[in-house]
């Protein structure tokens, strides 16, 4: 193996009681001095079973505004489905490291889709207590079966029906958040590529780590898509920085944590803002999550909506094409 893999070097920290020191973060990063304990809001919940329309939008709007980040209950994918979708994806990650080897990212490769341990630069030169799959499951034209895994067998149906529902729940989200501005209900999903948004999965697997305390599974960021629709399972870790502190976000069994990504917050202009966060993990259970990050085509171009500027509301964000701003946000180079 080119890389050693967090899961694979688990069994020997655990014994020893410690984590090798590249997976150590500054002091002003460790969770055990950073976590906030306090009284403090939720993240907001949102109900689309709700009666009223014009409440469910308003209360995205406000969420996107305030928070950058919502969850959903009785949005309409099957709990059973959710449940499936853990499953095979546990599966996975439960196989022999080098059954899993057999879909690792190529070396070099210019694309995310596969099976690794580390994304992007890390100033520090630290690591993240964390493995990953990625792989795009929609549009069928982006898709390459390549990173899917064969086993275990039920995988790729799995993948291929909760894309269906998803999918569903994105239309309903862009509507609404698009509304929630002020305009034509299509206009946001447009504005990041409509029907050629590509659907990224990506599987977090966060095995149990003898000092949680010191390490994170995913350091503090902004998801560069355009909004990103994740599952966890049932162990926490998703932190979100509210009003200068990190504070944890609740599990609901079935709800879907929204994010709102980098692109949206561009394209309102600032009026929607991309959620700061960054992941626990825990010393004994294995924290696992299932985001989709819903990206435009590379070489589309985003910038703030004419709609939302004027002589007096300047455009605060420059637009670009969406490889670029990926490319310069993994390298972290200014976008500007």
């Amino acid at each position: 193996m080119e890389v050693e893999r967090v899961q694979a070097i688990v069994s020997s920290s655990l014994a020893k009681d410690n984590i090798p020191l590249e997976f150590v973060r500054p002091e002003d990063e460790q969770p055990a001095i950073t976590t906030f304990h306090g009284l403090i809001p939720d993240i907001p919940v949102i109900d689309f079973n709700h009666p009223d329309q014009d409440h469910i939008i308003h209360l995205i709007a406000n969420a996107s505004r305030d928070w950058g980040i919502f969850q959903v209950v009785n949005h309409g994918i099957p709990f059973h489905l959710i449940q499936k979708l853990q499953q095979v994806g546990k599966e996975f990650f439960d196989l022999p490291q080098e059954e899993k080897e057999v879909y690792a990212k190529p070396p070099g490769a210019l694309t995310l889709e596969g099976y690794g341990s580390k994304i992007g630069k890390d100033v520090n030169g630290k690591k993240n207590w964390a493995d990953h799959l990625f792989h795009k499951i929609w549009p069928a034209s982006c898709i390459n079966h390549q990173f899917w895994p064969k086993n275990p067998p039920s995988y790729r149906a799995v993948n291929e029906e909760y894309a269906q529902e998803v999918r569903k729940v994105v239309d309903k989200l862009f509507k609404w958040l698009s509304m929630g501005l002020g305009l034509e209900a299509d206009v946001l999903k447009q504005g990041v590529g409509g029907e050629e948004i590509e659907y990224l999965m990506k599987i977090n697997y966060y095995p149990p780590c003898p000092r949680p305390d010191l390490t994170l599974g995913v350091t503090s960021h902004t998801d560069l898509s355009a909004m990103t629709v994740l599952v966890p399972n049932e162990v926490p870790g998703l932190q979100v920085f509210k009003d200068g502190h990190w504070i944890d976000a609740k599990y609901i069994p079935g709800a879907l944590i929204i994010h709102i990504g980098d692109q949206i917050e561009i394209l309102s202009n600032g009026k929607y803002k991309a959620v700061l966060h960054r992941t626990t993990v825990d010393k004994e259970k294995t924290r696992m999550s299932w985001p989709v990050f819903l990206e435009p085509p590379g070489e589309f171009v985003v910038g703030p909506l004419p709609q939302l500027l004027d002589p007096q509301i300047p455009p605060k964000y420059k637009p670009k094409k969406f490889k670029d701003y990926s490319y310069c946000k993994f390298h972290k180079l200014p976008q500007y």
